[in-house]
């Protein structure tokens, strides 16, 4: 079975919805089929359909609608899917001028799909309710994991060493990185260290967590990235001894529950469906912007190397429930061809 996944340009840093994009495709190989994964740096032609042998499926991920309108009608005809991550005017600090042509146009190209693949059960209800998509026109495929063979044991850190925390998302307002700052700052009176990476999407607001750091006076205490990839973030998952994510909104949570595979705890806001991942056993969970509530989860953690071995333990069994990426290969094969 040949599948073509449409996106929009894939740029030189990998946001999660990319990820989920390389995984997919790559695990629909492995069953087996043919996958073709077509970023949008270029217009596609008109007739692009009229040329796909029979029985090809096209999913189109949603946040490219706006670049393939003029092909959108054909598409459908085919039969094609579209791919949710969530709704562009769902993620908070979206502009205003940009979450209403993104509602428009969603609304009107959505529901006549055949059908819509969402990444999480909280996206699929927000489709029904706000994007007005019929429930039984949609699937949920959440992202794979890779599963772990074992959790990650740590040794006991050298005497004066640091609670080592890592945070990784895209840098963008939704992802609530400022939140995580300013609470950890509040707890000057414990010995932690921060690794806050991510691709650096909104440079503004990259550039505000740089100013933010210098203001709060936490520069020694903090490592502010871009993406980390490869060895460099292999060895970050291996120091880490807490995960934290003060997230606003989440289609999903992938960062989330890659570290709870890897048995890291996770201290996180309940931003969209990342509250669906942890269990209080798992994990410490905040309001969103919550800074006290957040801080008091996070001071709990770092105190506590018990605690963290605990709730790392749980989380690990936790995340060997997770689908893994061939699974989800095959959910999406289904969803398609239903």
């Amino acid at each position: 079975m040949h599948l073509i996944l449409i996106a929009k340009a894939q740029t030189e840093a990998a946001s999660t919805a990319s990820i989920y994009h390389h995984r997919i495709t790559e695990a629909w190989r492995q069953h087996g089929g043919a996958a073709e994964l077509i970023s949008l740096n270029r217009p596609i032609h008109p007739d692009f359909t009229r040329s796909l042998a029979e029985g090809t499926l096209i999913v189109v991920d949603g946040a490219a609608l706006g670049l393939i309108e003029a092909i959108i009608g054909p598409l459908q005809a085919h039969g094609a899917g579209v791919l949710i991550h969530h709704p562009t005017p769902l993620a908070p600090g979206t502009p205003t001028d940009l979450q209403t042509e993104m509602k428009s146009l969603e609304r009107r190209y959505l529901p006549r799909f055949r059908c819509v693949v969402a990444t999480s059960a909280l996206v699929a209800t927000r489709l029904t309710q706000e994007f007005g998509v019929d429930a039984a026109r949609i699937r949920v495929v959440n992202p794979g994991i890779d599963k772990q063979e074992q959790r990650i044991i740590r040794p006991d850190r050298p005497d004066g060493a640091p609670c080592r925390v890592l945070t990784l998302g895209t840098m963008s307002y939704h992802k609530g990185h400022d939140v995580v700052l300013n609470a950890l700052a509040t707890l000057s009176d414990l010995d932690w260290h921060l690794t806050l990476a991510g691709p650096p999407r909104d440079r503004a607001y990259f550039s505000d967590l740089k100013a933010l750091i210098q203001r709060l006076d936490i520069g020694d205490r903090v490592e502010l990235h871009g993406e980390l990839r490869g060895p460099e973030m292999e060895a970050n998952w291996q120091q880490a001894e807490i995960f934290a994510l003060a997230t606003r909104f989440e289609g999903f949570g992938m960062t989330i529950a890659e570290a709870m595979a890897r048995g890291v705890p996770v201290a996180i806001t309940a931003g969209g469906a990342a509250a669906d991942l942890v269990t209080p056993a798992c994990g410490v969970v905040a309001p969103v912007d919550n800074t006290a509530e957040f801080a008091k989860g996070l001071r709990r953690l770092i105190f506590s190397a018990a605690l963290r071995a605990d709730l790392g333990k749980n989380a690990f069994i936790r995340a060997q429930g997770f689908p893994d990426w061939l699974t989800q290969a095959n959910c999406l094969l289904a969803a398609l061809t239903r």
